[in-house]
């Protein structure tokens, strides 16, 4: 399942509502301004705006903001193998930060390793210059979505 810029990750809900988040709805994303732009199976990508309430005292984007857009972008590629049966637990999530940024964000995620029900992922926050902010590493526990009702 692909989804790009020209095919945005958004779909309609039973309800008819929009799904932005490759097929599901996160609230929280929704408030930090990240955009899903393109969703390959074990690889996912988006892209996190500047905002004045996202920024830090010397006004750089929040090193939590940064991190809640990797676990998203992680959690994201470990179930992009089948995105409308599962959803996504984090189990354990290490980031580095390298550098800071006042500037727009792309993450990139892939999965490394993928189980029946625990998936092993990695991701980078980029600048557009290619500028390195920071990495992560998190494993997941796949979590079929009608499991979420109960």
């Amino acid at each position: 399942m692909t989804h790009s810029a020209t095919e945005p990750a958004h779909t309609m809900s039973d309800s008819g509502e929009t799904v932005r988040f490759f097929h599901i709805e996160v609230p929280f994303m929704e408030y930090v301004g990240l955009s899903a732009d393109q969703m390959d199976d074990g690889y996912c990508r988006t892209t996190l705006e500047p905002q004045p309430s996202l920024t830090n005292s010397r006004g750089d984007i929040h090193g939590g903001a940064i991190m809640s857009a990797m676990d998203f972008t992680m959690s994201a590629v470990a179930r992009s193998h089948k995105p409308l049966k599962y959803g996504c637990m984090t189990i354990d999530m290490a980031t580095q930060f390298y550098e800071s940024s006042t500037t727009a964000l792309t993450i990139e995620a892939r999965c490394g390793k993928r189980g029946r029900s625990i998936a092993f992922c990695d991701a980078e926050a980029r600048k557009a210059d290619g500028t390195v902010v920071a990495v992560g590493r998190a494993v997941f526990k796949l979590v079929p979505l009608n499991d979420f009702d109960n």
